[in-house]
């Protein structure tokens, strides 16, 4: 049994649960090394305090789920079956009656909560699992890491990627199907997300997407982009101006953002609030008058997920520690004008951070 499902197995234990059930695909692939989005159909881990734990899913999963190295029980369900039923079934053959639940709170859809309750009428579900999976995730061990800085290596060909396949007249679209062309070839046949470029006023819109405007010389465009290396994510963004110099009032965005990307990264180090570490980059940007245009949080977690616990927000005051990793990414959105973004997620160490991504960030004209 691995660490992280060692480690989930105690907490069970230390509840006094049951059984707990991790429904989350993405955290299912955490404990046992197999992912599948089931989409429609049911995945589930069944961790139990003193047997081991079995995986449930379609049928047709079971091949896969052996081939992950996942060494203890997989049973698998038919479309026309109920797939509570059976896990009802399995989960009886090891407790003939469990009444103490650990369920993912954040994460478990109502029909799939009401199928487990009228299973199991009499069962309560006092512990949220999803506290302790976030608890569990929040410290990347050393193979964690070594495996994000492959995907920081990969989000840094997809920036040259797509700067290179800036033309005048092309469209956003084009621009990240250019990317994501360049990146199968290179044997990374998955992004982090679905890749964002935004060229101009476009760059206005934070959680705007790639559209078919033509980027045009003398516009910042703004790459938002990651990829996904063996289930962990890379996330990154720079903002490059194209064909020529830009506007004097996007020049200074861009200045103002990057000096409050540059001074909050350099400011991380263990003990740090996470609400400080916002406030020091979201004051740069206040002084330069340009607050009201800063609408988001500095960061967030990243992992296996894109976006994990925790947020380096004001209100969080959660203290970094080392190997923690987050995201860094102030922005100034001015609609009809301009937008910025800049961004690496990084890793915190003994004495401060590390960045994923290595992409400079310093103002460049692309031509």
């Amino acid at each position: 049994m691995n660490q992280q499902l060692q480690n989930l197995q105690q907490w069970v234990q230390d509840q006094g649960l049951d059984v707990a059930y991790i429904s989350n695909f993405t955290n299912i692939n955490y404990f046992t090394n197999f992912f599948q989005d089931p989409e429609e159909r049911v995945t589930g881990l069944f961790v139990f305090p003193d047997h081991e734990p079995f995986l449930f899913t379609p049928a047709l999963s079971i091949q896969a789920v052996k081939k992950a190295g996942w060494d203890y029980p997989v049973y698998g369900y038919l479309d026309h079956e109920d797939p509570f039923a059976l896990i009802a079934d399995h989960i009886r053959a090891v407790n003939p009656n469990p009444l103490k639940w650990g369920i993912e709170k954040l994460d478990l859809a109502v029909q799939k909560f009401e199928a487990i309750t009228r299973q199991f009428p009499q069962a309560s579900f006092p512990a949220d699992a999803s506290m302790k999976i976030q608890e569990l995730q929040l410290i990347k061990t050393d193979a964690e890491l070594e495996i994000m800085k492959v995907a920081g290596q990969q989000a840094d060909a997809a920036f040259a990627a797509g700067f290179a396949a800036l033309q005048a007249g092309r469209s956003e679209q084009a621009v990240v199907a250019e990317i994501e062309y360049a990146m199968m070839k290179q044997g990374v046949m998955h992004m982090s997300f679905d890749t964002i470029v935004q060229a101009g006023v476009d760059a206005a819109d934070p959680h705007g997407g790639p559209e078919a405007t033509k980027v045009q010389p003398g516009e910042l465009v703004l790459f938002d982009l990651g990829t996904n290396n063996h289930g962990y994510m890379s996330d990154a963004t720079r903002t490059v101006a194209f064909g020529g110099d830009v506007s004097p009032k996007a020049r200074e965005i861009f200045d103002v953002c990057l000096e409050a990307q540059l001074t909050a990264q350099a400011a991380v180090r263990p003990g740090l609030r996470a609400s400080d570490l916002d406030k020091i980059a979201r004051d740069v940007i206040e002084k330069a008058g340009y607050g009201e245009y800063f609408n988001h949080r500095l960061g967030h977690g990243i992992g296996m997920s894109t976006h994990e616990f925790p947020s380096i927000m004001a209100g969080n005051d959660m203290e970094l520690v080392e190997g923690m990793c987050f995201s860094i990414e102030p922005g100034i959105y001015i609609p009809g004008v301009a937008g910025v973004r800049i961004e690496d997620c990084v890793h915190v160490t003994a004495t401060g951070c590390e960045p994923f991504t290595h992409t400079p960030k310093d103002f460049q004209i692309i031509q």
